[in-house]
């Protein structure tokens, strides 16, 4: 087949319509002289495109450049904060006394939102429940306490070093293998033998992850899931092993009732006359419902001066559920349980 080549005409424009353009020019130049210079600037930015809105970082897409961006986001908020802390340091020294005081930084804690349960040491109410309650006999100073220790079934070499410096930290603590028993089977050879706490340590991937702590003979029993344990050899610039005076009690932060319940359920766990000789001191630690459990010696430098020295273990406690009497996983009756998804839905609520 042959092609033929079709000449295409190119569209040239006319005489009238060069005229016209003129025409147009002549006029938008005689307007702009009368307008003046801010009409031309208008006229400008009203031609350019608009500004893209504002610029986020998860814009970029290149994954070191995004970091190497944030980074210098940080840094230039850093000197900012330093500068606006020098300028205030400077008013507050030539205002001298006249300076306002200083901002409180608010905090989860201070911003924490107020439980109806929080407890008044002066209340006759909570007064006359400590009276009555399960741990009445031991802080009437009846009965003296005496706590067996035991793990889950099979427990590996880390849960089993856990539970024996666990009875170091506890006074008239004794450690007993589990060798399958059923803890309802546990908990009457307990009774029958004078013991008021049993205190049973679970593991998981040989690892301590559970902690049941059973107040005998009538309860309250507490679940705690087990976290951060660290033991004596992994401790850095730990003291010595501790001696085997009644250590100090501290509770710190127990603030509402559930939480009082909880405080009076570790203190029940040391003897009532602590040995000022030993310098120990046992800390439960109640911060946004994690409870730290930490065992220190004190050292008297001089008569102005005191420093501590940590001896381990350490770990941290959450409170998973509070059960009236004794264990019973089937038919036991819960003063409280933790739902993660109802109650974690407020980063400010606290429970204890």
């Amino acid at each position: 087949m042959d092609f033929v080549e079709v000449p295409v005409s190119e569209d040239v424009p006319s005489k009238k319509c060069k005229v016209k353009n003129e025409k147009k020019k002549e006029k938008r130049a005689k307007e702009a002289e009368e307008k003046g210079p801010e009409s031309e600037s208008a006229e400008i930015s009203s031609t350019r495109p608009a500004l893209p809105p504002t610029f986020s970082l998860s814009d970029i897409k290149n994954k070191q450049r995004r970091q190497l961006m944030f980074m210098k986001l940080k840094q230039e908020k850093r000197k900012q904060k330093l500068e606006l802390r020098k300028k205030r340091r400077k008013e507050r020294e030539a205002l001298g006394d006249e300076a306002p005081p200083k901002e409180v930084p608010k905090t989860i804690e201070n911003q924490r939102v107020y439980d109806e349960t929080t407890v008044d040491p002066e209340d006759e109410e909570v007064a006359y429940d400590e009276g009555t309650d399960e741990f009445s006999a031991y802080f009437n100073k009846l009965i003296n306490p005496k706590v067996l220790i035991t793990t889950s079934d099979r427990p590996r070499g880390r849960t089993v070093r856990f539970c024996e410096q666990l009875a170091t930290v506890i006074p008239n603590a004794h450690v007993y293998y589990r060798r399958g028993l059923a803890l309802k089977r546990v908990i009457p050879q307990c009774i029958s033998r004078d013991f008021t706490y049993l205190m049973v340590i679970n593991e998981d991937r040989k690892v301590p992850n559970g902690m049941i702590l059973c107040h005998l003979p009538d309860g309250p029993t507490a679940h705690f899931k087990v976290s951060s344990v660290k033991l004596r050899k992994e401790m850095k610039r730990r003291g010595k092993d501790p001696t085997e005076h009644y250590p100090e009690v501290i509770l710190n932060n127990f603030t509402t009732r559930l939480g009082h319940s909880i405080g009076r359920l570790f203190a029940a766990l040391f003897p009532h006359d602590p040995q000022f000789e030993g310098r120990q001191v046992a800390t439960f630690h109640n911060q946004r419902d994690f409870i730290f459990f930490r065992f220190h010696r004190y050292i008297f430098k001089n008569e102005k001066r005191v420093g501590i020295q940590e001896l381990g273990p350490r770990f941290t406690l959450k409170l998973r559920s509070l059960q009236k009497g004794t264990f019973d996983s089937k038919f036991g009756e819960y003063e409280w349980v933790h739902k993660r998804h109802e109650m974690d839905s407020n980063r400010r609520k606290f429970h204890l």
